[in-house]
């Protein structure tokens, strides 16, 4: 990393630093309908494969891919 890198990173952010910054005021209220069994099941079931199916994919065939062909 460069010695200029801080100087210039700061020289960006600098102005938005500045910025007066409004506090977010967050308020709450209980769900109108609770979840059911089906719609959790579907969500779990759609999260598994999305993110867990395709990287078990590549583990799976991990010493595929190392081979050079």
């Amino acid at each position: 990393m460069s010695v200029l890198t801080p100087l210039l990173l700061r020289g960006l952010t600098g102005s938005a630093r500045r910025l007066p910054m409004p506090c977010a005021r967050v308020h709450s209220k209980p769900p109108r309908e609770q979840l059911g069994t089906m719609d959790i099941a579907i969500g779990l079931t759609s999260c598994f494969v999305c993110f867990l199916l395709p990287s078990g994919w590549v583990l799976s065939h991990l010493e595929n891919y190392k081979k050079r062909e």
